[in-house]
């Protein structure tokens, strides 16, 4: 299940106080969600509008505000079978995270409530089935069976009504949350693209066929493809902050920093301003402010980022959804270690302490000193890095959630590149970095994640083999296009192996970039001499 591990990628909504402004205005049922069509025919007339309200909620993964609606649903109308399967659905968060036990008993329960009451249709009776399959014997089966015959049956829905919406997008969307965790050949993803982008084609303003769109493209190999419906999500629901956000995953993989920053500063202030009457957590800020940090970074918004970490450590963890506690406590974690090796600032990142009392977490820091100790050559500070990573590893695999190590690996097999580089083992180093950049280019990689290959790259750079790091940063930034590393790195690299025209372009795309800012980074100084130089 390679995506629903992802809450980084992709932050649903749930209750929670809101960090700055804590107004809640009067409910708004009729707040912009977009255009749904599903007939209820099972249900009485007078529910149809609140429960495809409800269907949108769940489409923007406003799970809380979505089991709210459905549950008045079933009040107006205690015969309307669907309305259970909403509340049921409501509880399978797709994408986000594994369900806990009472999750699993009490959609059970709802569903099992739904088939008794039953329904008219043989359309309605394929959704309830299709979710019954997920909640049958909840302990029987791991989730990753469960996704997938919730998806199969889900199938069989969208094949008997090839034209219905909903049954294509719901479908879509079981597709990427089944998706297999090792495969490369994305076929899952393909088939999600291909009905979504139909959909999205004809239906522009349906809630479900934008965003999993952007969900089903946010892999470097597929983002271009999702770069219209992420340029029109935020349309759809300005109110809603995921909707908001969630443009930046396209923006982010794409280089396009400024469309990437405007969307994660309006997610921020659609959630400190909350007119809609609806729970907005402080989760949703702190996820757009790890994609803005990283965008702000990558045009020399140096201070802007500096800005932004002192406000996160303002964020409480009374202030997250009770089940993302942890989550605030990554991004504290990360988003500092990542400010300060973007700036190159090695000897600081040394100093980055460690956040909260969980091992994969605290990880990060280690693979952190281990980069930074690298780059400094200290091999006596890449041994212990490496050596604190992997006892966090190991702690993880015993702890109540042992599925957390095996996305520790990939970070561990670059402290190890590191710690080679470290002692002077440059050709381990160079050999240990490829494989995991090749691992990424296969798999994919986070939006917000340090690119292998581009440290390979400065490894290669390093080892005064400009030609080699030349190569290594073009291919870098075929899948992180615009990184401010990635250019100057490619500026120097260029120069260096007595290529000016592409040392030119490079410095000038990075200074385009950062036009406007105040940073000081001495890479900016060098590519303003590079211009001049190669003026004359």
């Amino acid at each position: 299940m390679k995506r629903w591990c992802l809450l980084l990628a992709c932050l649903a909504v749930s209750a929670a106080g809101v960090v700055g402004d804590e107004h809640h205005g009067q409910y708004d049922p009729n707040a912009k969600l977009g255009t749904v069509f599903f007939p209820v025919p099972s249900c009485s007339a007078n529910v149809q509008k609140p429960f495809e309200r409800g269907v949108a909620l769940l489409h923007f993964f406003w799970y809380e505000e979505a089991d709210k609606q459905f549950k008045e649903v079933s009040q107006l109308d205690p015969h309307c079978a669907m309305a259970y399967w909403g509340q049921a659905m409501s509880l399978y968060h797709e994408l986000w995270s594994l369900p806990s036990a009472e999750d699993m008993k009490q959609g059970a329960g709802l569903i099992a409530k739904a088939q008794t009451i039953g329904v008219h249709t043989a359309r309605e009776s394929g959704f309830v089935a299709a979710l019954a399959t997920y909640y049958r014997n909840p302990g029987a089966s791991g989730f990753e069976q469960r996704a997938a015959a919730y998806s199969a049956g889900m199938g069989k829905v969208y094949q008997q009504n090839p034209k219905d919406t909903e049954a294509a997008t719901f479908y879509s969307l079981s597709l990427l949350a089944s998706e297999p965790d090792e495969d490369t050949t994305f076929a899952n993803r393909k088939q999600a693209i291909s009905i979504l982008s139909f959909v999205f084609e004809q239906q522009p303003d349906h809630p479900g066929a934008a965003h999993y769109l952007i969900h089903a493209c946010d892999n470097p190999q597929f983002a271009r493809q999702g770069l219209a419906a992420a340029r029109k999500y935020a349309a759809i629901a300005p109110a809603s902050p995921h909707a908001l956000h969630m443009p930046s995953h396209i923006f982010a993989r794409l280089g396009l920093w400024q469309e990437d920053i405007q969307s994660n500063l309006a997610s921020i202030a659609a959630t400190q301003h909350n007119d809609t009457g609806m729970h907005m957590g402080a989760e949703h800020q702190v996820h757009a402010m790890d994609f803005l940090l990283y965008a702000y970074l990558q045009v020399g918004e140096d201070d802007k980022a500096d800005a932004l970490l002192q406000r996160l450590n303002g964020v409480r963890a009374e202030d997250m959804d009770a089940g993302l506690a942890d989550y605030l406590e990554e991004r504290q974690m990360e988003m500092p270690a990542l400010y300060y090796l973007e700036l190159r600032q090695w000897k600081k990142a040394l100093t980055v302490q460690p956040v909260g009392p969980r091992p994969y977490v605290q990880s990060t820091a280690y693979w952190a000193y281990a980069v930074a100790a690298g780059h400094l050559h200290d091999a006596a500070a890449a041994r212990q890095a490496l050596d604190q990573y992997a006892a966090a590893v190991e702690v993880t695999r015993k702890s109540d959630k042992p599925y957390r190590a095996k996305y520790l690996e990939r970070n561990q097999n670059e402290a190890r590149a590191w710690l080679a580089f470290a002692e002077g083992k440059n050709e381990e180093a160079v050999t240990l970095m490829r494989s995991v950049a090749e691992e990424q280019d296969a798999k994919g990689k986070g939006e917000v994640e340090l690119p292998a290959r581009e440290m390979l790259a400065d490894m290669l750079l390093e080892t005064n083999h400009p030609q080699q790091a030349l190569a290594e940063y073009e291919r870098a930034m075929k899948t992180d296009p615009g990184r401010f590393n990635g250019l100057a790195g490619a500026a120097r690299a260029a120069e260096l192996a007595s290529q000016p025209q592409k040392a030119s372009e490079y410095s000038s795309q990075l200074l385009k970039n950062c036009s406007g800012s105040n940073s000081k980074r001495p890479e900016l100084a060098d590519a303003k001499k590079l211009m001049a130089m190669n003026r004359n």
